[in-house]
């Protein structure tokens, strides 16, 4: 289910050329194509069968699995956007995700995908995104969403950490351990879900953004395995 349509940072489109084409500007950052996608993806997840941790599928692999034309269909839809993306210029991934990692010594600031955060870029970038089967990613307005490194509490115990000041140095510091990209949400936030079969591209932070970065991360609790597109 998507956010109502005046929600703000959010634009909707209705085709893949739209999505490449429309700009981020005037305050949106995150750009959807909602789609309602035929196949039974599950079936795909079914045959794939057991695994651990994230498994990247390739073409040959998710073309020579055994499935009825329903499954058949789900994988050449996958297919397809895989292609799009190359064709566009970028690396897409399809991931079988049965489980990610969490941040084992997170310290004040837990910097894995269940936190609310940006993707950054030292280029002109952005990220595609898009839930094929399981639960779908999250976002968060940037205006319900709180740096964690600007919570007073949690600033002053990266500093006790950092054993320094707080200046240029202790900036770089939170930057290289990507702490400045973490975010909480505000008091009686409303995150919202990218939803299933949706395609996403929603901006990064890069030196010449003109929109702020869209915050997102990956679903918390159950829900089991996720087919997701990522590049």
């Amino acid at each position: 289910m998507l956010p109502p349509p005046n929600y703000p940072r959010i634009k909707v489109v209705n085709s893949f050329h739209e999505l490449v084409t429309t700009p981020f500007a005037g305050g949106v950052n995150a750009l959807c194509w909602p789609r309602t996608l035929a196949g039974d993806f599950g079936e795909v997840v079914e045959r794939l069968g057991a695994g651990e941790g994230i498994v990247t599928l390739d073409d040959t692999r998710l073309r020579s699995l055994p499935v009825s034309a329903a499954g058949r269909a789900a994988i050449e839809l996958m297919l397809e956007d895989l292609r799009l993306l190359r064709e566009h210029g970028r690396d897409p991934a399809l991931n079988c995700v049965h489980e990610y990692l969490r941040d084992e010594n997170p310290g004040p600031i837990a910097a894995d995908v269940f936190s609310f955060h940006a993707d950054r870029a030292p280029v002109e970038a952005d990220t595609w995104l898009c839930t094929y089967h399981g639960p779908a990613s999250e976002g968060l307005r940037n205006d319900e969403a709180q740096r964690r490194v600007d919570i007073p509490e949690i600033r002053a115990e990266l500093l006790r950490l950092f054993g320094g000041e707080d200046d240029e140095a202790f900036r770089e510091y939170l930057s290289g351990h990507s702490y400045d990209l973490h975010y909480a949400a505000v008091p009686k936030a409303r995150p919202f879900s990218f939803g299933v079969g949706n395609l996403w591209r929603i901006a990064v932070e890069w030196p010449g953004g003109v929109v702020p970065p869209c915050v997102h991360r990956a679903p918390e609790g159950g829900g089991g395995v996720r087919l997701l597109l990522i590049s």
